[in-house]
């Protein structure tokens, strides 16, 4: 389960992106970076989480914000993902759950009386300096702008 807290230094991940290009944290230092972890590409939740982030992303970068998306799922359907719903940041495919457990979002998950293991619904908010300034676990699918930037 999620142990990462304000505060924290933000684990030194790297993963692969859409497109295969490599992403890692030192590639973000002197920005703020928002990294949002979701259960599945295209599903409704997800679609509408990364929509309020995309319709809102020249406030993040106004604001010295990146944006950095993070499911298991493959690298053509992220690309997919991003085409479908014209997102203009980048989706890591984390298929070996690498950034995923760095962070600590996989774990068990109930739905509709069904336990299993999936990412949790998790965005972390990472200041200049690569230190955790806030942990969202309770994400609102369609105001998380509103959520990250106060």
């Amino acid at each position: 389960m999620i142990t990462l807290k304000a505060g924290d230094k933000a684990p030194n991940f790297k993963g692969l992106d859409q497109d295969g290009k490599e992403h890692k944290l030192s590639d973000y230092k002197g920005k703020k970076l928002v990294v949002f972890f979701y259960p599945k590409a295209s599903t409704p939740g997800c679609t509408a989480e990364a929509c309020d982030l995309r319709d809102n992303y020249k406030r993040f970068q106004a604001n010295n914000y990146e944006v950095l998306g993070v499911s298991a799922d493959s690298a053509k359907r992220q690309a997919n993902f991003i085409a479908k719903n014209q997102l203009p940041f980048p989706l890591l495919a984390d298929e070996n759950h690498e950034v995923i457990n760095a962070f600590g979002v996989w774990g068990p998950k109930k739905f509709m009386g069904r336990e299993y293991d999936g990412i949790h619904r998790t965005t972390f908010v990472i200041d200049e300096k690569g230190v955790i300034e806030e942990v969202i676990q309770k994400v609102k699918t369609k105001e998380h702008t509103a959520q990250i930037l106060k």
